[in-house]
């Protein structure tokens, strides 16, 4: 089993298969086969961008592109200890890498005379980790050799002296050798849902509560609205997320929309939410490239297998258990959950995952398997606690908050209508789908597919009336739609 959920900051890792096949360690106990124990080395470095806590507007697209940079250095140095080089010689390159980077941040910082980040000076630090899983048999390896994607290495890489590198997409990763998709699922991280013990509370409602709820009916994203971006966390950058996103809602989300952009695109919502809704997509893996929303150049990144379409997409907002909420201020930027929870730790980790019929039961470490007639649910509740001034932060967390306990929001938050989005997607089956790890949900390649990265984001763009009328259908315990 994993010997632990590694803490720490962005982190690289990569699966070295230890061939013991008839003699090594139990692999899943559904089937009570014997598996392969598979060796994790993971590079663990602190998470700049998680770190930052004020950056001047004009310095906010160098900021970006300083962040991303560091997240492609991360995924290139996975792929070449992935090929087998030396993390003597890996892990020094690396640091050096993110050493100039985070000067150019510093330096841009002290310019503009705004706060370093505590710790800054040695954010460039890594340190090599283990931990073992249980690799399976995917349909991923033999034949098709697709063992994931490279990012950068030996592929089109431009200019590499000042850390402005623009990643080429070399697939190196495709061996054919039979070993392992360096990027995950193992065993481990999956459940049997039926073997869960009830774990959810409903929320105690106080005198005052706000009811109601609103709903945007956007769609499954039948447009087919993918790609690599995110405009969130990396604003302006090209693939920044480096893992594919499902959208639905606004049509003009990508790497390069503003909020005029935005405020004038079209919208896959029936009421006119022009909001904009996306995560990572859900992928059946049966070993098959499916690039859809990958810009030319970037492969799939160790992303292997068929996307998978939702059958429901449910947006719901709803209200406090302790009273009244405001409005949303238009273009408010959301992020729940954490792409990089494997290596950053679970404190900002916030999905759920379950299956129809079991919603009492919720998983945030674990992706469920479902029995027949049972669909996989991803839920995603957002922070409800707004700081009533900044539609984003630095480091696009902090003006946002979960409510206490109580369900009342921390000293200087105030009550915004929260959103909830709910998921249902059909178990994929077929001959190249392994029952043990039938789906995984995309991510950063080093970050080996682990459920606890899962994540959603938000940019509220209704309409000031369309957002008026949501909040006096929750405030007078409405159902609106």
């Amino acid at each position: 089993m994993l010997a632990a959920l590694l803490l720490g900051g962005s982190g690289i890792a990569v699966v070295t298969a230890n061939a013991m096949a008839g003699q090594g360690s139990q692999g899943d106990d559904r089937d009570g086969t014997v598996g392969r124990t598979a060796t994790v080395q993971t590079i663990d470095c602190p998470d700049v961008a998680l770190a930052m806590e004020e950056v001047p507007q004009q310095a906010e697209e160098e900021v970006a592109r300083s962040s991303a940079e560091l997240d492609r250095r991360v995924t290139e140095a996975f792929w070449q200890l992935n090929r087998g080089e030396s993390a003597r010689t890996v892990v020094p390159r690396l640091e050096q890498q993110r050493q100039t980077l985070i000067d150019r941040i510093r330096v841009l910082l002290d310019r503009l005379e705004a706060q370093q980040p505590a710790g800054l000076d040695s954010m460039d630090e890594c340190e090599v980790r283990e931990v073992e899983g249980t690799p399976v048999d995917d349909g991923q390896n033999g034949d098709d050799g697709q063992d994931g994607q490279e990012q950068g290495g030996d592929g089109q890489d431009g200019q590499d002296g000042d850390g402005q590198e623009q990643d080429g997409g070399g697939q190196d990763g495709q061996d054919g050798d039979g070993e392992e998709q360096a990027t995950g699922p193992v065993a481990e991280d999956f459940v049997d849902i039926t073997t869960v013990e009830p774990n959810v509370q409903e929320p105690q409602e106080q005198e005052g509560a706000s009811t109601g709820t609103f709903t945007s009916e956007c769609g499954v994203n039948e447009e087919e609205h993918f790609n690599t971006d995110n405009v969130i966390v990396a604003p302006g950058q090209l693939n920044g997320a480096q893992h594919t996103h499902d959208h639905v809602g606004n049509l003009e989300t990508d790497f390069d929309s503003d909020n005029d952009v935005l405020a004038q695109g079209e919208t896959t919502c029936t009421n006119g939410d022009q909001s904009t809704y996306y995560w990572p997509v859900l992928r059946a893996l049966d070993g098959q490239e499916d690039n859809r929303g990958t810009p030319d150049g970037f492969g799939n990144q160790g992303n292997v297998g068929t996307i998978l379409q939702a059958k429901e997409v449910d947006i719901t907002f709803e209200g406090s258990p302790v009273g009244d909420v405001v409005a949303m201020p238009r273009f408010l930027q959301i992020i729940t959950g954490d792409a990089k929870a494997f290596t950053n730790g679970p404190e900002n980790a916030n999905a759920s995952w379950s299956c129809t019929g079991f919603e009492d039961r919720q998983l945030t470490d674990k992706y469920p398997i479902c029995p027949e007639g049972s669909d996989i649910t991803r839920t995603f509740r957002f922070q409800s606690c707004w700081d009533g001034e900044n539609i984003d932060s630095a480091n696009s967390r902090d003006h946002m908050a979960f409510a206490e306990e109580d369900g009342s929001c921390p000293d200087g938050f105030v009550a915004v209508p929260q959103l909830v989005q709910k998921l249902t997607y059909e178990v994929p089956e077929g001959e190249n789908i392994p029952e043990e790890t039938p789906f995984a949900v995309d991510g950063f390649a080093e970050q080996l597919k682990k459920p606890v990265t899962d994540h959603s984001d938000f940019i509220n763009v209704m309409p000031e009336e369309l957002m008026e009328e949501a909040v006096d259908c929750i405030n007078s315990g409405q159902d609106c739609s």
